[in-house]
C-alpha cells in the first residue's frame, strides 16, 4: 500500500477523527499514485494516522479507518452490518416502513458512499473514485446481510462522481434486476424512480418532517411548491387536508406526484397539480389561498461561489409565501444546501419575515433523520434544514 505523507503539524485534525485529509495539508505524494487507490496516511514524525481513498482535488484523502491497522478483509460487511443494526435499532425496518437510508457517508464512517434501501432493491452512489471502485465488493456485500433480504443493488453514480476522475461510470444493476419500484413510508405508498429519477428515486430524508406535517394538515388548503414525488402532498391527504395542490416545473415530477396521490387516494378530488415555474405560481396566485404552504427547494447553492445568490434566493422565496400566505397559516420552509449554515438560512428567512411585516413565530426547527447521522467529529454532514412558522 502507498503512503501519503503530511506535513508538520497537520495531523491534528485526523486525531480528531476528521475523515477529510485536504490537499494543503500534504507534504508528498507517490509519483504513481492513480485516482482512487487505497493509501495510508503518515504524519511528518511517522506516525500512522490511518487508511482511506485518494483522490484529485481539495479533499485528497476520505479515511476509512484511523490508527496503525489493515483493513479488515470483511470491511464492508462490518460497516454495513453496523449501519443496519442501527436502523433497525431505530425502528425503521418495519412492515409499514421498508424504505430508508442504509449509508450516510462520513456519518456511517463510509466516507464517499450513499445508499438509500427501497424494499428489497438498496440504489447505490459513489461520491468518490474509491468507493466506485469498490461498488461491487460493497454489492455483494449488501446481498450478504443476514436480515436485510436484499435482492437487488442498483448503482446511480453518473451525476455525483468527480467529472475530472473520468471514470465513465454506467447507472446500471450490478446485482438482479428491475422487479417493481413501489416502496412504503410510514404506511404510504410511493412509486420511487431510482431509474431516472433526482437521487437515488426519493427524498428520505424528508420522512420525519412529512409526518409531522401531517399532523398540522386536517382542514387546512396546502400548496406544496417544489413537489418532485408529492411526499408532503400525500401526507396532507392523509392528515385531512380540504384541498392539497402540488407545484413543481417538471411535468415528469407533476405526473409522478399524480401517480402517488392515487395510488393511495384512488379518485380523490381534493387534489390539483400544475407543472409551472414555483416563483411564477407564488407571484400569480391569489393572497390567503392557502394556511399551509411547504417550500422544498432543491438547494439554492451547491458550492459555496453560489453562496450569495442561493441566500438571495431563498430571501426571496419566503418573502413571497409571508406575503400570501392567509393569517394564522403554517409555513414549512427547509434548505438542503450544505454550504448554506443553519445560522445563514434562519437570517434569509428572518430577514423576508421583517420584510413582508407579518408577525411569525417559530414552532418547529427542523433537521434530517436519524438514518442520515452526523458524525461528531464531521460537523459538514449536517446539510437539511428547516423551519415550522406560525404566520399571523
Amino acid at each position: 500500500m502507498k503512503t501519503i505523507k503530511l506535513k508538520p503539524k497537520k495531523e491534528e485534525s485526523i486525531l480528531r477523527h476528521h475523515p477529510w485529509v485536504f490537499s494543503g495539508a500534504i507534504a508528498s505524494l507517490p509519483d504513481d499514485l492513480e485516482e482512487g487507490e487505497t493509501v495510508r496516511v503518515e504524519a511528518a514524525d511517522g506516525r500512522i494516522l490511518g487508511i482511506g481513498h485518494y483522490q484529485i482535488g481539495s479533499i485528497a484523502v476520505r479515511l476509512l479507518q484511523f490508527g496503525e491497522g489493515a483493513l479488515p478483509d470483511d470491511f464492508f460487511n462490518r460497516r454495513l452490518e453496523s449501519a443496519y443494526q442501527l436502523r433497525k435499532a431505530l425502528g425503521l425496518i418495519r412492515d409499514d416502513n421498508n424504505c430508508y437510508r442504509l449509508v450516510h457517508g462520513e456519518g456511517d464512517f463510509l466516507p464517499g458512499l450513499v445508499i438509500d434501501i427501497y424494499g428489497d432493491t438498496a440504489v447505490l452512489q459513489a461520491h468518490s473514485p474509491g468507493m466506485h471502485y469498490e461498488r461491487m465488493n460493497i454489492a455483494r456485500a449488501l446481498t450478504e446481510l443476514p436480515e436485510a433480504m436484499i435482492r437487488n443493488v442498483y448503482y446511480k453514480s453518473e451525476t455525483t462522481l468527480p467529472y475530472k476522475a473520468r471514470l465513465d461510470p454506467q447507472n446500471d444493476y450490478l446485482i438482479g434486476k428491475f422487479d417493481g419500484n413501489i416502496a412504503i413510508e410510514n404506511g404510504l405508498r410511493f412509486n420511487i424512480d431510482w431509474l431516472r429519477g433526482q437521487k437515488t428515486g426519493f427524498f428520505v430524508d424528508q420522512r420525519e418532517n412529512r409526518a409531522l406535517l401531517e399532523r398540522f394538515a386536517k382542514g387546512r388548503k396546502v400548496l406544496n411548491m417544489f413537489c418532485y414525488t408529492g411526499g408532503f402532498s400525500v401526507y396532507a391527504m392523509r392528515g385531512g387536508a380540504l384541498q392539497v395542490d402540488s407545484v413543481d416545473s417538471s411535468a415528469k415530477a407533476a405526473a409522478l406526484t399524480d401517480a402517488n396521490i392515487e395510488l393511495n387516494f384512488p379518485g380523490d378530488s381534493r387534489h390539483k397539480t400544475y407543472a409551472v415555474d414555483a416563483f411564477k405560481f407564488l407571484g400569480e396566485m391569489e393572497k390567503d389561498s392557502y394556511d399551509l404552504i411547504i417550500l422544498d427547494p432543491p438547494a439554492f447553492a451547491k458550492h459555496r461561489s453560489a453562496l450569495k445568490n442561493g441566500l438571495i434566493g431563498y430571501r426571496k422565496l419566503n418573502a413571497k409565501a409571508f406575503e400570501k400566505i392567509k393569517s394564522g397559516g403554517i409555513l414549512f420552509t427547509f434548505s438542503c444546501s450544505q454550504v448554506v449554515t443553519r445560522e445563514m438560512f434562519r437570517l434569509a428567512v428572518f430577514t423576508a419575515a421583517a420584510q413582508s411585516g407579518r408577525k411569525v413565530r417559530i414552532l418547529h426547527q427542523l433537521t434530517q433523520p436519524a438514518d442520515h447521522p452526523v458524525d461528531i467529529s464531521h460537523p459538514e454532514g449536517e446539510y437539511l434544514k428547516g423551519l415550522v412558522l406560525y404566520v399571523e
